[in-house]
């Protein structure tokens, strides 16, 4: 249970890091960066006590760096095609 939440921790900061950029697609305005950004790292940050408990310390290390890694360029393309089916359902005869 104590992963789950650690990796939850970090799926939340890493949503608040990617709303706050200025290119994400899926607000029509980024969120304000500092905080946001400062929340992404609490998030992150908080993410590491969990995951301490549930894994030893290189196997920390190597899974949230992975997950982030996952999450960070995967966001994006999720954003484009939030984008994408947006502007779809706009357009269609209704």
């Amino acid at each position: 249970m104590t992963l789950i939440l650690g990796l939850l921790l970090s799926l939340g900061g890493s949503v608040a890091f990617y709303l706050a950029s200025p290119h994400q697609l899926c607000l029509r305005q980024p969120w304000p960066a500092r905080p946001a950004r400062l929340a992404a790292l609490l998030l992150i940050g908080g993410s590491v006590l969990p995951l301490s408990q549930a894994l030893l310390p290189a196997t920390l290390l190597f899974v949230l760096l992975t997950w982030l890694m996952l999450l960070l360029s995967l966001l994006p393309y999720l954003g484009a095609l939030y984008q994408h089916l947006a502007r779809e359902a706009s357009h269609e005869p209704g």
